[in-house]
């Protein structure tokens, strides 16, 4: 059947969904790459919150989503900024969802990380209370028994006074972790606070600065996760680190390439797209783990139209569409978000993320999406 869809130009085109889903099931564990989703939180929709209401969470949801992720094999990295954290989700319901995704993890087998930050200071802050928030942090973590991720922090940004400020801070965290960690480089695009991050706004200065902490201490470095959308910069850093340390792509623009790799290394994966692509992504690395590199373009380079649509600018909302997709595909019985971000993308934004995910075969139930997409439609006023 077909479903009229509204253009970006104020008109109604027409669209015929696909009638099959892409065959996926889950299969054998990766060997050739460590891959991470950062997973998404469900919101409790008969909640009686408001935006600025502390985040009112459906836990059974939640955790049904990240064993759909473990289930094809992916690991889930807990309480990213794909999570809401810090534009929708607090500290405090951070900390709850890390204690819970870290037991469930334990229960089934499942590969997690979790951020840790400093989001529970409000206010303007000194480089001691920065560090301390991230030591809090890093002790539920650890306590948990999930892989600690050290995020960036809105307030480092604001309280340190240049590069030396962050060498000091970083050295002293992984001096304490008692595993080793994964840095988590976001850039601006994702979060305008964190322009100048490392101390500069100059990339070249900063991507020194960033590689110095890692030089200090490689044995407390897991890896790095580099979300700069410059594949090039991506490669140029991956290639700088020390022996031993891994690069997570966080590019959600050109993962493909940076997974794949080339003569002198790959990146493993630490993705926000990976949420709605889940399966998908997990078969291409299966493909991968053969040797064949054609085989896993082929599989995911066509996935790149649709990350780069709901990544667009403003790339911090991106979060929105990955929740859309969520609820499309079935994996949650709603289309409400922590915050009310819902309402932060356009219907005709809705309506080419579905086409392009449908024709992915990203759906498990194609005509529950085409169903739930016209009663989004009606709720616009676009009647079939």
């Amino acid at each position: 059947m077909t479903i009229r869809l509204p253009d970006f130009q104020g008109g109604l085109r027409s669209y015929d969904p696909r009638p099959e889903p892409l065959a996926v099931t889950p299969g054998t564990p990766f060997t050739s790459r460590t891959v991470f989703s950062a997973a998404h939180v469900v919101a409790d929709p008969l909640a009686d919150v408001s935006p600025d209401s502390p985040a009112a969470v459906d836990w059974d949801a939640t955790l049904a989503f990240r064993r759909h992720l473990w289930s094809h094999g992916l690991g889930v990295a807990e309480a990213m900024d794909t999570a809401q954290r810090g534009m929708g989700l607090d500290w405090a319901g951070a900390a709850e969802l890390i204690r819970r995704s870290a037991a469930e993890a334990k229960a089934v087998g499942g590969l997690i990380a979790c951020g840790v930050g400093t989001d529970q200071l409000t206010g303007p802050a000194t480089l001691a209370e920065v560090r301390a928030a991230y030591e809090e942090q890093l002790a539920l973590v650890e306590a948990s028994g999930a892989r600690a991720i050290l995020m960036a922090s809105r307030a480092l940004a604001a309280a340190a006074a240049g590069p030396e400020d962050y060498l000091e801070v970083y050295g002293h965290l992984l001096s304490q972790a008692t595993e080793p960690v994964v840095l988590h480089w976001l850039g601006p695009m994702f979060d305008p606070a964190l322009e100048g991050y490392w101390g500069s706004s100059d990339l070249d200065t900063a991507t020194d600065t960033f590689l110095e902490v890692i030089a200090a201490h490689p044995d407390k470095v897991d890896g790095i996760k580099v979300s700069l959308l410059e594949a090039q910069r991506e490669i140029d850093i991956r290639r700088r680190l020390p022996k031993g340390v891994r690069c997570y792509t966080g590019d959600d623009f050109n993962y493909p390439e940076l997974i794949s790799g080339d003569e002198q290394g790959f990146s493993h994966a630490l993705l926000g797209i990976f949420d709605p692509l889940g399966p998908l992504a997990a078969e291409a690395v299966r493909v991968l783990d053969t040797g064949d590199v054609a085989g896993f373009r082929g599989l995911l380079d066509p996935t790149v139209e649709l990350s780069r649509h709901l990544f667009q600018t403003p790339t911090r909302f991106y979060k929105t569409g990955v929740v859309f997709l969520a609820w499309l595909a079935g994996h949650q019985s709603h289309f409400t978000m922590v915050g009310g971000l819902q309402s932060a993308r356009s219907l005709p934004h809705f309506a080419r993320a579905y086409e392009l995910a449908d024709g992915l075969g990203l759906f498990p139930d194609p005509k529950l999406a085409e169903e739930r997409m016209k009663t989004l439609l009606a709720l616009y006023g676009v009647n079939q």
